[in-house]
């Protein structure tokens, strides 16, 4: 195979990512990512091998058009797919492959010395401590975390639990954007969590390309959209890597170039997001005007936060009503507030914010995952987090706005109200 077909193939993932960024999937369960990733480390290497390697590239097409077929129906309408589809096409006929023939997977290519995909050398620019600090003290670095139902550690240590269903930013700088994408845990509930993830990193000299990294539901790529696994074809192309710590369920992205390390999990179906980055970074914004709903700076606006103290009193209550009056239903939930703390602890001992952001999710999910959520969450924070003195929070931040004692900004005050009627009206009963 000669050099047309790489510079084909490489062409068609050049487009794929700009798709997938002006066109999101209409249907998250589209796997196009997974099938694209697939391709591209099968045949990265192509471009430098030569026409003796065309059955070998056929083989990695069938395997491509095989993955396109088997996710068919969950992309309709979905851009990025029909133009891998129509890719594959004209890849086949260009390198004259059969239809039919081994789909099977074929061996992974070793790139020969000196491509961007294997150099360890790097500019000095591309290594921020290196560059950006050499003749002053070490950067102070900060962390932001989204986990559960979902709750928000912001790089001021703000800790928030917030509705904020839909796309929201949490991170808008010059070096990198951050988007994630918020759906209800159940049908008709209140209860949300991180369904989708969008990270770009932005062209940066000559260190990395712009490159697009993806996560959703049941898909958690090892690879950015295009499929590769660093910065591109820059000499500094390897400031920028992800690496594989868990198939499916953990991944790490180094940015050397900006001190930024990030780490992505899937826990249960749901996605969380943890980063460590310089302070530097973090305020390198051209206006920050603009910056008012970058999450991991600002903090959820105060019409998307919730009050969960309010709650928590309200089932610590219902409990000890129900232990003393078995009259009283027993909660839709999974979890009572006793069984909800007794698990927590399994997982979580200091009975910080993580812990209590555990409680809340079990009893507004009843799903144990959400658990595991808060536990990694922590975990995270552990290894990001550069003052290990604050690890451990212990008060929730929530900005309080004049009037926000009313019942409407405190839903979960209803519940504590009718325990206390109920309780009330047991008592004159017992009178009568």
């Amino acid at each position: 195979m000669g050099r047309g077909a790489g510079s084909t193939a490489l062409g068609l993932f050049q487009i794929l990512p700009v798709f997938l960024c002006i066109f999101p999937p209409v249907t998250s369960p589209c796997k196009i990512l997974k099938c694209n990733s697939e391709f591209w480390a099968a045949t990265s290497g192509s471009h430098h091998l030569g026409a003796e390697e065309t059955p070998e590239f056929c083989t990695a097409l069938r395997a491509y058009a095989h993955c396109t077929r088997r996710t068919a129906r969950t992309c309709r309408g979905d851009l990025a797919y029909h133009s891998a589809v129509h890719g594959i096409d004209d890849l086949m006929v260009q390198h004259n492959c059969s239809k039919d023939g081994p789909t099977s997977q074929p061996r992974l290519r070793t790139l020969p010395p000196g491509d961007s995909q294997e150099r360890s050398d790097s500019p000095e620019i591309c290594h921020y401590e290196k560059s950006f600090h050499k003749h002053s003290a070490a950067p102070n670095y900060t962390h932001c975390g989204l986990f559960g139902d979902p709750h928000l550690r912001t790089f001021t240590d703000t800790f928030q639990t917030c509705k904020v269903q839909g796309a929201w930013p949490l991170i808008d700088n010059n070096y990198l954007n951050v988007q994630v994408t918020n759906t209800p845990v159940l049908p008709g509930s209140s209860a949300t969590a991180t369904s989708k993830l969008t990270i770009i990193f932005k062209s940066f000299q000559e260190c990395v390309e712009q490159k697009v990294y993806q996560a959703e539901m049941d898909e958690l790529p090892a690879a950015f959209a295009d499929g590769s696994k660093n910065g591109g074809d820059k000499h500094g192309a390897n400031s920028l890597k992800i690496t594989e710590k868990v198939s499916g369920q953990h991944i790490e992205i180094q940015a050397k170039y900006i001190g930024t390390t990030i780490v992505v999990r899937q826990v249960g179906r749901y996605l969380t997001f943890a980063v460590r980055m310089p302070e530097e970074v973090v305020n390198a914004v051209e206006d920050r005007d603009s910056q008012g709903l970058y999450l991991c700076l600002r903090g959820c606006p105060l019409n998307q936060q919730i009050d969960f103290q309010t709650f928590r009193l309200a089932q610590a209550a219902e409990g000890r009503a129900r232990r003393k009056g078995p009259s009283l239903p027993a909660p839709p939930e999974a979890f009572t507030y006793e069984s909800a703390t007794a698990k927590c602890r399994e997982k979580l001992p200091v009975e910080d914010l993580y812990f209590q952001s555990c409680v809340f999710d079990l009893l507004t999910t009843g799903d144990v995952n959400f658990m595991l959520a808060a536990y990694y969450a922590f975990e995270d924070v552990k290894m990001l987090h550069s003052n290990k003195d604050k690890l451990h929070l212990y008060e929730r931040t929530r900005a309080l706005a004049p009037g926000n004692a009313a019942p409407s900004e405190h839903p979960w005050a209803l519940p504590a109200l009718w325990v206390a009627l109920l309780s009330l009206s047991q008592c004159w009963l017992g009178l009568l």
